[in-house]
């Protein structure tokens, strides 16, 4: 399987909630609208990226960072194009790409009954933590951002 790997881009966009959308154990929120979406990936020229087989989005992954951490997000791959290492070259190319921008330490979420991720990412080395708690506020008073 040839894939391709290029950053995302706003065009990338419906294709890429089509393919999360499609991915069990990926939770989606208001946070994940076009606009929110289009203003990440502004914000973080270059980092986040997409893999193509045959034209199709087949792999994404949302990647930046605030200066010091790095973060990715919504890390994911069609169900049939999974195990060709596609998740793998994605993610390792991001933490290049961030650690070209001197950030040395990157963080993501993965939900807790989500065994196979939590699987996949501890085979590629992720610490899983527990040692911290995630908190959020949500200005708009949105539960769902």
């Amino acid at each position: 399987m040839d894939v391709v790997i290029t950053p995302l881009t706003l065009a990338d966009v419906p294709e890429m909630l089509d393919l999360w959308r499609a991915t069990e154990g990926l939770m989606m929120r208001d946070a994940d609208s076009p606009a929110a979406l289009g203003r990440y990936l502004d914000r973080n020229p270059g980092l986040s990226l997409g893999a193509r087989f045959d034209g199709r989005l087949v792999g994404a992954v949302l990647c930046g960072h605030d200066g010091r951490r790095g973060y990715l997000n919504h890390v994911a791959v069609a169900a049939d194009a999974r195990r060709r290492g596609i998740a793998r070259a994605l993610v390792e190319r991001c933490l290049a790409a961030l650690a070209e921008q001197g950030i040395d330490k990157c963080h993501l979420f993965v939900r807790v009954e989500n065994d196979p991720a939590r699987a996949f990412w501890k085979r590629l080395g992720w610490q899983d933590r527990d040692d911290v708690r995630q908190m959020s506020f949500v200005s708009s008073g949105k539960a769902n951002a």
